[in-house]
C-alpha cells in the first residue's frame, strides 16, 4: 500500500517545477518537506533513475527537472515510486478446500488491477505543470 513515497516525490518535483532552472540541494528540498536530507536523496536517486530529475555534484550542484514539467504526467511519478500493489497482496495460503479460499486471491488481484488502471487513468490526465500552479 501507500508508503508516502508518492507524496514526497510529488513535493520534490513540485518545488523543482516552480523554481525552473535552478539547481536545488537535497537540504533545501528536505527543509520544505520537513524530512531528513538522506530520505530526500534516496527519492532523488529513484527519480533520476526514472528520468524525472537530473543532478550535478559540487558546491553549485543540486538537482532539477530532467524535462519540462508539462511533459511529466502525475502517472509517470506514480509509476516511478510505487513498488507495491495498490490494494496489497493476497492472502498467502488460503484454504484450497474452501470455495472462497481457493478463488479469493485471483479475485483480489483482478480488483487491484482494475483499481490501478483507474488511478493511472486519472493521474495520466494531469501533468506536473498544472499541479504546480496551485502553489
Amino acid at each position: 500500500m501507500n508508503t508516502g513515497k508518492f507524496a514526497i516525490s510529488v513535493h520534490i518535483l513540485t518545488i523543482l517545477a516552480t523554481t525552473k532552472e535552478e539547481w536545488l540541494s537535497s537540504e533545501y528540498l528536505a527543509g520544505s518537506i520537513n524530512i531528513s536530507p538522506v530520505l530526500v536523496r534516496k527519492e532523488l536517486i529513484n527519480l533520476r533513475k526514472n528520468g524525472l530529475v537530473i543532478s550535478k555534484e559540487g558546491k553549485s550542484g543540486g538537482c532539477r527537472l530532467a524535462k519540462a514539467a508539462r511533459q511529466i504526467l502525475m502517472s509517470d511519478i506514480y509509476r516511478a515510486v510505487m513498488q507495491q500493489d495498490l490494494l496489497g497482496k493476497g492472502i498467502s495460503a488460503p484454504n484450497p478446500k474452501c470455495p472462497i479460499g481457493r478463488n479469493i486471491n485471483q479475485s483480489l488481484e483482478a480488483l487491484s488491477n482494475e483499481a490501478e488502471k483507474a488511478v493511472l487513468n486519472i493521474l495520466g490526465q494531469k501533468n506536473l505543470a498544472d499541479f504546480s500552479t496551485q502553489f
